[in-house]
């Protein structure tokens, strides 16, 4: 078993774009949730909504890639509006229940037949990755860990961005505005009791998160050229409660860490179950069990973090933790 190899591959999925993908998420979850108390089931759904209203401008409307990017940044806010305006005023629940269900019916209307011509139905989406790759400065060679100037570039932009949002998300919740965010998150009653009005401060949350969500999609999407809708499913917007929980909610570094150890951890076991199962260590696994046996090792450990430390790695006990 080559163990050199299994720690190149997790140390490279430490920084691979699609970790930054989920980190940039499960930031926007910390908006909603952690600073907001909002339960987001839906983060997928808006990570649809970014990657669909990219590929497509650039495909069918031919828009270059900055107007396209505005694109899915505004249909994100929209879709935020559309899912907090009947949901904020209610209990928290109503917000889960529609945000789930909302993220489903977006995967389902991407691969309505009607519409194949513009989302590609089931096969979804490709070739719309051009105008961002025009904009490489670094010239074709060899880059660390084996990457291509194409890699390196994507990488780069995928953490800047992360960097970037973290810091500005940062500065938000230490400003007057993310004090009451965080007043709203422990008693929305006691903060609307002082003059402040809950629903838009709720509504601002759910949009900033929303728009994170959508420059995950399209981080998520960028590095294949393609989109597909299964890669949309219910099971990405747990996995990014996992890093947030992971990490710590009411953080700015912890979901970031936490979709680090997320990657780590999968490559990792993922690279020794295959090694031990090709080496005959393991003869009653195939490789094919050992790829779904890795998520209930990562969900086994889920739990064990939340019984002994249920505030995250990163998280602070005394202000939030999950119960």
């Amino acid at each position: 078993m080559d163990f050199a190899a299994i720690l190149s591959n997790a140390f490279g999925e430490l920084i691979s774009p699609t970790t930054a993908a989920y980190a940039l998420a499960a930031l926007g979850l910390a908006v909603h949730f952690g600073y907001s108390g909002l339960l987001n089931f839906g983060q997928a759904g808006f990570m649809a909504v970014g990657a669909y209203g990219f590929a497509i401008s650039t495909l069918t409307f031919k828009a270059p890639f900055f107007l396209a990017l505005l694109i899915a940044v505004v249909a994100a806010a929209i879709f935020a509006l559309i899912l907090g305006i009947p949901t904020l005023r209610l209990r928290a629940d109503y917000l889960a229940i529609v945000t789930i269900a909302a993220a489903e019916i977006v995967r389902y209307l991407v691969t309505t037949n009607g519409w194949t011509a513009v989302t590609g139905s089931a096969n979804g989406l490709a070739a719309f990755e051009g105008g961002f790759f025009e904009m490489n400065p670094f010239p074709p060679g060899s880059y660390p860990l084996g990457m291509n100037n194409r890699d390196f570039f994507i990488r780069i932009v995928a953490w800047v961005l992360v960097i970037v949002a973290g810091i500005l998300i940062w500065l938000l919740m230490r400003s007057p505005w993310g004090r009451v965010l965080k007043g709203i998150r422990e008693d929305e009653n006691a903060v609307r009791s002082l003059g402040k009005n809950v629903y838009a401060y709720k509504m601002q949350a759910l949009i900033i998160g929303g728009v994170l969500g959508a420059l995950a999609g399209m981080i998520f999407t960028l590095p294949r050229g393609a989109i597909q809708p299964a890669n949309y499913g219910t099971e990405l917007t747990f996995f990014l409660w996992t890093c947030l929980l992971l990490g710590g909610m009411a953080t700015v570094l912890g979901p970031v860490i936490g979709a680090m150890i997320f990657w780590v951890v999968l490559s990792l076991t993922q690279g020794i179950l295959s090694g031990l199962i090709e080496s005959g260590i393991i003869t009653f696994l195939s490789t094919t069990q050992a790829g779904q046996l890795r998520f209930i090792l990562v969900g086994v450990a889920l739990m064990l973090l939340m019984i002994f430390r249920p505030q995250g790695v990163f998280g602070n006990k005394k202000e939030l933790a999950f119960a």
